[in-house]
């Protein structure tokens, strides 16, 4: 007769609580994917320019200020000195939470043009390795992509792996925003694809969803933005179980959430690791964030939705086929992402993904799942299809017919 103490049950628990206190440990004592920037980053150099700059006599403003207080600063400046602004601190002006939209774009572009000519030089630089040159050459590519005509970006980044952020559609204008989360591997990069599995990358994510808006409410002028301004875990490893990214980067989507112009509702979309963001970030969202919907979700760092501590809908979905379904749902000292969002006792709307394809396959068009994503991003509730679990997923929701 096999005894307590040497059951599979109780050994598999020891062993998985000796992994994650080992896992802590190393967290907590710095051994992360995360650094500090360096000093000779782009972006660092940027700011340390901008800390002794001045406009007008005066000194600029604390780039770590509050976006009201950003908006304020450029309110007082004229056409020329916003534009003097930004096409001297573009890496600093482009990222500003407060900064008037389309002065963003501007200092965008013309940062990512001087990351180009950065990356061109160093695909020559035979100090550098083989494959630091060919990554020089992959990056300078996707640069040249990015100077697209019409390609608009709320942020970019540079530095180490690099962030952004790319908008489709008019912010300045829009009655309904939305806003895509991704999840792990996602950088400068692996910003968009091209060939198969265009809808799996961030770029591609928005550019399904816009268009699925658009088709499901055309009178209802939308933008989306494909938000990839945060460091995310590199592949599946001890990053994506914890969440030290997630807490960083729920404090960037917060930011911006807070700055974006108007008061158009908002929803978030947020899948996979970006699903921990999204829940870490919840009880500090703005009230006009009405929304959070996630898809392929390891958890949300709590028990239930009550916890989440937010007045947005959360939404849940996830298709039979997606591999995250295999992951343990538990948080056992600081490793793991808590309870299923798409278990019925956890209180979200639980959504059909209908014809998804797997864990990366939520946007592709025509499925269910980005259907599903479209009502909710133009709050034609009525029009979401529940699963099987939730018949009910869109009772109770105030001007949910759509019109």
């Amino acid at each position: 007769m096999t005894s307590f103490d040497s059951s599979p049950t109780l050994t598999a628990w020891r062993a998985l609580l000796a992994v994650a206190v080992v896992f802590v440990m190393l967290a907590t004592t710095g051994w992360t994917a995360v650094r500090h920037q360096r000093s000779d980053e782009p972006r660092t150099v940027a700011l340390a320019a901008w800390a002794r700059g001045r406009v007008a006599g005066h000194a600029l403003p604390d780039a770590d200020a509050p976006p009201y207080r950003l908006a304020q600063f450029f309110a007082t400046l004229t056409a020329a000195q916003r534009t003097a602004l930004a096409d001297k601190y573009p890496l600093v002006v482009g990222n500003l939470n407060g900064a008037p939209v389309t002065l963003r774009y501007r200092a965008n572009r013309l940062a990512v043009a001087q990351a180009r000519k950065v990356e061109r030089q160093r695909m020559h630089d035979v100090r550098l390795s083989p494959d630091g040159r060919a990554e020089a050459v992959r990056r300078m590519h996707r640069f040249d992509s990015m100077l697209a005509r019409g390609r608009h970006f709320l942020a970019f980044d540079p530095s180490g792996k690099g962030r952004a952020a790319e908008v489709f559609g008019s912010l300045d204008r829009a009655e309904r925003i939305s806003v895509i989360v991704p999840g792990v591997d996602t950088n400068l990069l692996t910003l968009e694809r091209t060939g198969v599995k265009v809808n799996a990358a961030p770029v591609g994510m928005a550019k399904s969803l816009y268009a699925a808006e658009r088709a499901a409410r055309p009178s209802t002028r939308t933008a989306v933005i494909a938000w990839a301004d945060y460091t995310t875990p590199a592949g599946i490893g001890m990053d994506a179980a914890l969440g030290n990214l997630a807490e960083r980067g729920a404090v960037r989507l917060n930011a911006l959430l807070g700055a974006l112009p108007g008061n158009a509702p908002v929803s978030l979309f947020c899948h996979s690791y970006g699903s921990v963001l999204c829940g870490v970030a919840a009880h500090e969202l703005p009230a006009r964030v009405g929304d959070i919907a996630v898809a392929g979700s390891p958890g949300m760092r709590v028990e239930n939705a009550s916890q989440l501590r937010t007045g947005a809908r959360v939404w849940a979905m996830r298709d039979r086929g997606d591999w995250i379904a295999d992951v343990p749902n538990l948080e056992l000292g600081g490793l793991g992402h808590g309870a299923d969002p798409v278990e019925p006792g956890f209180g979200a709307r639980i959504v059909s993904a209908g014809d998804a394809v797997g864990h990366s396959g939520y946007f592709e068009p025509g499925t269910e799942s980005l259907g599903n994503f479209a009502a909710i991003g133009v709050g034609a509730y009525d029009s979401v299809s529940c699963a099987a679990a939730d018949s009910t997923c869109h009772e109770t929701i105030t001007g949910s017919r759509a019109v």
